[in-house]
């Protein structure tokens, strides 16, 4: 018995060992990407849970103490003018704009070998046609890489952007699970009442882009712009040690946003959010322009550099989101997701 206490014991810090190694240090999420199927209705969800399977976000180990040292209780405390989460924030903004200089494409390849980047995905998908790292950190999906779920199903939401999601059915909820900012609301994040008050009551769905990640985000229904506004910022970090402080980070850092208004979802909001390194958040022109149609899937915008975030709102009752994102979600367990994979299906207005 002792002996195999022991050999337990030895298990457990050589998988620790591994796990910062790989540095697989980060939050705890589901592959919802190992899933070869495409299944339809209730057959989806049934399809990624049984498929999935949780593993540790890959994140520099660095970065993961500093983290650790900005967002927690005493530092909180002590550190009441935020300058230590401003001088870093400088620093990594300097960092930002080195990705843009020539130099910086010698990064490319190691990074694309680390976090086993699947290049194939991509077009240009030979590492040495981007002239710098923020060229490649920009990289356009290869036509056909993301299939839309019910492509031609308007009551069908979808997945934005290659991240890390986490859905719940209203924003009381996602305050007490996941964004624990002491004033988080709809209303502080789009500076508007009344905006802000058609979607209190309703569903949110949150997706974290890593700098790994693929950095254009689209849409996740179809439907007619009704309003663009871009609002200036910070760009602190959106970790989920971050959002999960008392800090509020979602409202304090740059954002574009615009509202969608749609035939079977009622008025959608999607809002995009800059974070550590990115040098913008940028909505395209086509976008910025009311009465404009959009397709579920078409390219929203673009992040530069680093992680960032995107928020979509929509209003009460009008959507039920998939049953593996909402059941993990309430576990506090991000799933990690592409673009186009199935977020929620219309609820019928009574």
């Amino acid at each position: 018995m002792v002996l195999n206490l022991l050999h337990r014991a030895v298990d457990y810090v050589l998988s620790c060992l591994k796990l910062v190694q790989n540095r697989e240090v980060g939050w705890i999420t589901v592959d919802r990407k190992v899933s070869t199927a495409i299944p339809t209705g209730k057959e989806l969800a049934n399809s990624f849970t049984q498929t999935g399977r949780r593993i540790r976000e890959q994140q520099p180990l660095l970065k993961k103490l500093k983290l650790l040292l900005l967002f927690n209780p005493l530092t909180e405390w002590l550190d009441t003018t935020h300058a230590m989460r401003l001088y870093m924030h400088r620093k990594n903004i300097k960092a930002g704009r080195d990705e843009g200089t020539p130099a910086s494409k010698q990064q490319i390849k190691s990074f694309v070998d680390f976090y086993k980047i699947k290049m194939d995905d991509f077009e240009p998908s030979d590492t040495d046609a981007y002239p710098t790292f923020e060229d490649f950190f920009v990289r356009a999906h290869k036509p056909g890489s993301r299939p839309i779920f019910a492509e031609d199903d308007p009551s069908r939401a979808v997945v934005v952007a290659d991240s890390r999601a986490v859905v719940y059915e209203t924003v009381e909820q996602s305050k007490k699970l996941w964004i624990k900012g002491l004033d988080f609301s709809i209303t502080s994040l789009v500076m508007d009442t009344r905006l802000g008050a058609q979607f209190e009551d309703g569903a949110v769905a949150s997706f974290r882009l890593s700098p790994q990640d693929y950095h254009r985000y689209h849409s996740p229904v179809t439907g007619k712009i009704k309003l663009f506004r871009s609002m200036p910022g910070d760009y602190y970090q959106v970790d989920p040690l971050a959002l999960r402080s008392d800090i509020d980070i979602l409202d304090r850092n740059a954002r574009d946003y615009i509202v969608i208004e749609t035939e079977h979802l009622g008025d959608v909001l999607f809002v995009a959010i800059g974070a550590t390194d990115v040098g913008s958040v940028r909505i395209h022109d086509r976008w910025q322009t009311a009465g404009n149609e959009i397709q579920k899937g078409e390219e929203l915008g673009v992040f530069q550099f680093g992680g960032s975030s995107i928020i979509v709102a929509f209003q009460s009752g009008r959507i039920s989101f998939d049953e593996d994102l909402l059941r993990l979600s309430k576990e506090a367990i991000a799933v990690d997701v592409e673009v186009g994979m199935s977020l929620g299906r219309a609820l019928p207005v009574h």
